[in-house]
């Protein structure tokens, strides 16, 4: 995908990107716990995925002869991609292991909040578009209501004291995430996003591999006892979740406003909950669909916001 400006930019593909940033890194979450559960450790997990999305996008950009050496471009997506990739999605691998997923989706979900406090160049626009500011903390709002069950368990149980660092870990991580992101978008590359994608992916792989030596994940692997259905959910993390996913969300952040690409991770619980019901046989209540109408709500208001402001100011330019 090319480096494209907001105003050339096909509203047909923009869509696209979005559907694909919803609705596959919703799925993630599922798939991430398939290949786990067959045997797959998580910094391996994250280290294979990666490191083999990145190879094979970056093969791509050879094959249709794209300039992928450039020193400023590598290095801008070589810290964008630890940032996101490692730090953040390693932080939240690594609290799965201690904290329940409906707390991690929850903090998770944080990031389009953290996206308006870090935006100082926009501070200006986000803070007085009532809209945006309603829409990110009725989105919130939404997910907490969404988990709200599994939450008053989770404060119940007598370890819940020692869940809090972890949980102040995932925050630092959704932090990463968030800066990592206006970092990049900051910062636009004279290499097409694919290129961009593919050294994210590469640089984040590259720094798994040595968290996965050094926490043991080597000792006892027998990659011949993994059930093939852990090789196919990693698979579908390269394919669907890296190549496809990771790629439409940099390429977003490219042409489209920071806060409207945020709201990824208010729809991805309602995804991760949709899944849970039809695949793995999950129940779902009545104050669960509240929550899913409540973030689907949020996501309309903070999209309709900023359709409205354009319309606006494509209407001034027209005369």
């Amino acid at each position: 995908m090319p480096s494209t400006s907001t105003k050339t930019v096909s509203p047909l593909r923009v869509i696209i990107a979005f559907a694909t940033v919803y609705l596959v890194w919703g799925s993630t979450y599922f798939f991430i716990r398939i290949a786990m559960q067959a045997g797959l450790p998580p910094f391996f997990l994250g280290a294979i995925r990666f490191t083999t999305a990145g190879l094979i996008m970056m093969g791509w950009c050879v094959f249709r002869k794209e300039k992928i050496f450039n020193k400023k471009d590598i290095i801008t997506a070589s810290i964008t991609g630890v940032l996101l990739l490692f730090v953040a999605t390693g932080i939240v691998i690594w609290s799965e292991q201690t904290l329940p997923s409906a707390m991690v989706a929850i903090l998770v979900s944080s990031a389009p909040i953290w996206f308006v406090v870090l935006d100082k160049p926009h501070w200006s626009v986000n803070f007085r578009s009532t809209a945006t500011i309603i829409g990110l903390i009725i989105g919130f709002g939404g997910v907490i209501l969404l988990f709200s069950e599994q939450i008053g368990n989770i404060f119940k149980s007598a370890d819940a004291q020692a869940k809090l660092p972890w949980m102040l870990l995932l925050v630092f991580g959704t932090i990463s995430w968030s800066a990592g992101s206006l970092f990049s978008k900051s910062r636009k590359p004279t290499s097409s996003s694919t290129v961009n994608s593919a050294w994210q992916m590469l640089s984040a792989g590259l720094f798994f591999f040595p968290v996965s030596v050094l926490h043991g994940e080597y000792k006892g692997l027998h990659l011949q006892n993994i059930h093939p259905v852990g090789w196919m959910g990693l698979i579908y993390l390269i394919v669907f979740g890296s190549i496809a996913g990771f790629s439409a969300y940099v390429w977003l952040l490219q042409v489209r406003p920071a806060t409207q690409v945020s709201t990824y991770a208010y729809v991805n619980p309602v995804i991760a909950v949709i899944l849970g019901i039809f695949f793995a046989g999950e129940h779902i209540s009545l104050t669960q669909i509240s929550g899913l109408a409540v973030i689907l709500l949020s996501v309309l208001l903070i999209n309709l916001s900023k359709y409205r402001k354009e319309k606006k100011a494509l209407e001034l330019v027209n005369g």
